[in-house]
């Protein structure tokens, strides 16, 4: 998930770059944009970078024993066919 530093973070420089006569309201378009930034990202299926990594190991793995099982049934045929 996203770090809710980020969100705040970032709705709050916006809030900031309002003009002088909305800024009265800029605590309530802050909460506002924080939680549209929330939707928005929620919904792009994203994984953290530990999620990521985890998953590239696993595939670094099956990778490896899907070698070695290539290599096994060429052994295999090659056996098979000197027979």
């Amino acid at each position: 998930m996203i770090d809710p530093k980020i969100l705040d973070d970032i709705s709050s420089k916006v809030a900031q770059t309002l003009p002088g006569g909305l800024q009265a309201m800029q605590n309530d378009l802050q909460r506002n944009l924080r939680s549209g930034l929330e939707s928005a990202l929620a919904r792009l299926n994203l994984v953290t970078r530990e999620e990521f990594d985890v998953q590239a190991a696993v595939l670094a793995r099956t990778r490896e024993k899907l070698e070695a099982l290539e290599k096994q049934v060429a052994e295999l045929e090659k056996a098979l066919n000197n027979s």
